[in-house]
């Protein structure tokens, strides 16, 4: 709901001050056109016709679309935006802009390092991406990365470093293209008109900028102000500073046409615009809103039906109230330091800073957290505000039908789409409809074929429960659903699907590299769900095959879904899942769209173990051994236990054997102990140990035949050993030469087959962990490491364990194909990844993105070891 309020005017004897700040901008350099063409016909001035009232500036810097150049016949680069935030832009995914001049002239180093990370966190956490806005050695740059927001911080104070507005922009760059690089926070004003060029749409800060006190004498009015009234960037601020007029602050913005709403955070009625510091200014709000979600509706309904309107808005959000500073003891604060201020002589961009720094004096340091509070606050709900808006602008969104939109409709611009007259399509002819839907994308660095769905999770809720005092004690307090009886529950939908998960995961921390989805869903509703579920993560689902067919016709699949029942502790009761859409390949068979995304060589591919298991064979072997020997790794995550011993079923006359070292089809495994157990045992009742090849492999391991077990407890614990998981790594490793075995709060095992060669045979800090050495002198083996990595912490506040290995799986292989090794770093971040999950109510977890930081630390201190 959105509620109109009168806007004061305490001041209507200067009002017209104010409004001719606005008339003589826009009167300023006016000329006048010529009123006719050489043929005579009547000729409209540029102005006109971009229905501007001024003349048309020339942008300082260039569009995302149109990037400047690096050095060259071209001219310097002046505009830089990340790799990430330009991907998020062209996917529509929900970016928010933050600016950099609180930690430049706000807080002092290194608390703004921690705060401006810590934003960063917070905006990956509620779903969005962050786009830290700053200027660094002379260039604009759209999304710092951690070492660039440390080098920012840490240069606060310094002559070098600016206080940036809009103004100081062509100075700022320019002196770069002159040689002296200079470093520079940039202001709301800035932010804006930078977030604009590069695409961002919401902007989250902490408070605006305003007429000043006194300013009909001085004519002391914030650039931030100006810049609403020309630049469209939606701004989320606990209104503006407290210090400044903001009766003649609203009534300026009025004039510039800027829209103004305050969020109603649980009040009723008419609320105050907050006033910083606190809820309460006694100046009512022009208009309210209730949510993010209406927040992002009036931004929607600008961009598309405001005539190109190019008004910003703002949008207050009020200090939490537990933080909130008394009114009256703020306001004595202020009064002294504004007084102090204008005596001392602090004007124009020092007078800011001062009377922030003065406060914090005279409250002895409770501005502090309050400040930091607000801006938390404000930055989170940017982030729902942006998240919301991503979801208006896709095709699915602007409906509140219930009913399936067709994806015909979703793919060609929600035209009707006719009705189908042939037979249903069979496996063999089925579309790639999603390719209609997404922008062609370049070769990706990872392909993860695997399954797609809707999950189901249902959590028994106990407590939710009123039971009579006089029932069987066992019923009153079990922790577990009961069997022949319903129960209650909280039952949450989302999508899923290992390989979703594991794809999704990979996108999350691949930093520049691409990650592809290679999967299968069916025309149903909730296949268009799951598509458009796609969309909003942004994760590329060009590999998505669509089947379309009639129900009850021979042939019909429906779109995989996965019911996990959890009890009250939300550890796995029982689970069910329909998954036969993925089992329905012919053996040979694999989709053209797939070809050729396997002939574009990617780093890593993933295959899960939903498909048939002769097909997954198949699909291996065209991704390890084509004719032009590509060099892509793969990897298998077996899924669950009655699914991981697809690997390794009898043989039949058609099927494929499975090659040992070094011609084997999969270069990783991620099983858990009960998964690795059942491909253990698969093997062993199918023969597959006794082959010669087999044998060649463990013979030159070099792992004596006596005292084998006392290294096996040294290397893990004698409980490991004596449920066998040590040697049945040993076993399945001529087939999959390095498998982590993922023991829940016991770690993970690495078991490695190394070449000769590596570097660990010979490492003195690997030496402990060398199971064996090579005994036969085989030019391919080197020998075994076996190493126990201790989990990344003991989780007591778990939500769900959905997903958790598959974030454990997803970034390492990001991890690997970034070009890092597999050791203790990378295990570390990936079990901190899994973790996130478990915390997580989402199949994986949303802050996932903060690791993507510390792999490039990671990544950077490899490259550094090769260069060294």
């Amino acid at each position: 709901m959105i509620r109109r309020t009168c806007c004061p005017d305490r001041w209507s004897q200067n009002r017209w001050l104010v409004k001719t700040f606005s008339q003589a901008a826009r009167l300023r350099g006016a000329e006048k056109q010529p009123s006719e063409n050489k043929d005579g016909t009547k000729k409209e001035s540029l102005h006109k016709l971009s229905g501007q009232t001024h003349l048309p500036r020339q942008p300082i810097i260039r569009a995302i679309h149109h990037p400047p150049k690096k050095h060259g016949v071209h001219g310097p680069e002046l505009f830089h935006v990340s790799p990430e935030i330009r991907t998020a832009i062209n996917n529509s995914r929900p970016v928010v802009a933050l600016e950099s001049t609180i930690y430049t002239h706000g807080f002092p180093y290194p608390e703004n390092v921690a705060l401006a990370l810590d934003l960063e966190k917070i905006v990956r956490k509620n779903g969005g991406i962050p786009a830290t806005i700053g200027v660094l050695n002379g260039v604009i740059r759209v999304g710092l990365s951690s070492e660039e927001i440390t080098t920012l911080a840490s240069s606060a104070g310094k002559p070098e470093t600016m206080k940036v507005s809009r103004r100081d922009v062509p100075y700022i760059l320019g002196m770069g293209i002159a040689g002296r690089k200079l470093n520079g926070g940039t202001t709301v004003a800035a932010t804006m008109m930078i977030a604009k060029q590069a695409g961002i749409q919401v902007f989250g800060t902490g408070g605006l900028g305003g007429v000043h006190r006194g300013g009909e004498n001085t004519l002391d009015v914030s650039a931030d102000l100006t810049e609403l009234g020309r630049t469209p960037v939606a701004v989320i601020s606990s209104g503006c500073k407290s210090f400044l007029d903001i009766p003649r602050t609203l009534e300026y913005l009025e004039t510039q046409g800027v829209t103004v709403c305050t969020f109603a955070d649980g009040r009723t009625g008419d609320v105050d615009l907050p006033a910083f510091y606190t809820r309460e200014s006694g100046i009512k709000s022009p208009l309210v809103v209730q949510d993010a979600k209406e927040a992002a509706a009036i931004i929607f309904a600008q961009l598309q039906f405001s005539g190109g309107s190019n008004n910003g808005i703002l949008f207050a959000n009020p200090i939490p109230e537990e933080f909130s500073l008394p009114k009256a003891d703020i306001d004595l604060a202020i009064d002294q330091a504004v007084q102090e201020a204008a005596q001392l002589g602090f004007h124009g961009h020092l007078n800011t800073p001062f009377i922030l720094s003065r406060i914090k004096e005279l409250t002895k340091g409770s501005s502090i957290p309050a400040n930091r509070a607000l801006i938390e606050s404000n930055v989170a709900m940017a982030t729902k505000v942006a998240f919301e808006l991503s979801r208006f602008k896709k095709p699915l969104s602007f409906s509140n039908s219930t009913q399936p939109v067709s994806l015909e409709q979703l793919g060609e611009g929600r035209k009707p789409a006719p009705k189908a007259t042939k037979a249903p399509h069979s496996l063999s002819t089925s579309l790639d409809i999603i390719s209609k839907v997404q922008p062609h994308r370049p070769a990706a660095d990872i392909l993860v074929f695997g399954s797609l769905a809707q999950d189901v999770s249902c959590d028994y809720s106990p407590e939710t429960q009123t039971l009579n005092a006089d029932a069987p004690l066992d019923l009153q307090t079990h922790s577990s659903p009961q069997s022949h009886t319903s129960n209650i529950a909280k039952i949450t939908n989302s999508i899923g699907g290992v390989g979703h998960n594991v794809a999704l995961a990979a996108h999350r921390v691949a930093g520049n590299l691409t990650v592809k989805l290679c999967s299968k869903v069916a025309d149903d509703p909730v296949g268009t769900s799951v598509l458009a579920a796609l969309e909003i993560e942004g994760l590329d689902a060009t590999g998505v095959m669509v089947l379309r067919s009639q129900i009850n016709q021979p042939g019909h699949h429906t779109t995989a879904q996965y019911v996990a029942v959890n009890d009250s502790k939300k550890d796995l009761v029982v689970a069910m899942a329909d998954m036969s859409i993925f089992t329905d390949m012919k053996p040979w068979s694999i989709p053209e769209f797939w070809r050729q995304a396997i002939v574009k060589n990617p780093k890593w591919a993933v295959v899960d173990a939903n498909w048939h298991p002769t097909w997954i064979k198949h699909l291996l072997r065209k991704l390890k051994w084509p004719s032009d020997n590509r060099s892509t790794k793969t990897a298998y995550e077996p899924v669950s236990t009655p699914k991981s011993a697809r690997m390794f079923p009898k043989k039949l006359g058609y099927d494929i054997l499975m090659p040992t070292f070094p011609l084997h089809y999969i270069d990783l495994s991620t099983p858990n102990q009960y998964e690795l157990a059942a491909m253990h045992a698969t093997a062993k009742d199918n023969n597959y140990f006794e082959s010669d090849e087999w044998w060649k492999v463990i013979d030159a391991l070099g792992i004596p035949s006596t005292g084998a077990r006392d290294r096996f407890v040294a290397l893990t614990n004698r409980k490991m050993t004596d449920e066998g998981i040590p040697l049945q790594t040993i076993q399945l490793l001529p087939f999959i030469p390095t498998i982590l075995t993922k023991l829940g709060a016991e770690g993970v095992l690495m078991t490695e087959l190394l070449k000769p060669g590596d570097p660990r045979l010979t490492d003195p800090n690997a030496a402990p962990f060398i199971l064996s050495r090579n005994a036969n002198e085989s030019t391919e083996i080197g020998g075994v490491y076996m190493r126990l990595f201790p989990a990344a912490e003991k989780v007591e506040d778990v939500v769900s364990v959905n997903g958790v290995g598959d974030t454990f799986l997803g970034v390492v292989i990001a991890g690997l194909a970034r070009g890092m090794k597999l050791e203790e770093r990378l295990i570390n971040i990936a079990q901190q990844g899994a973790v996130m999950t478990l915390r997580s109510k989402e199949a994986v977890s949303p802050e996932l993105g903060v690791l993507s930081s510390e792999l490039a630390e990671y990544e950077e201190s490899e490259q550094a070891d090769v260069i060294a």
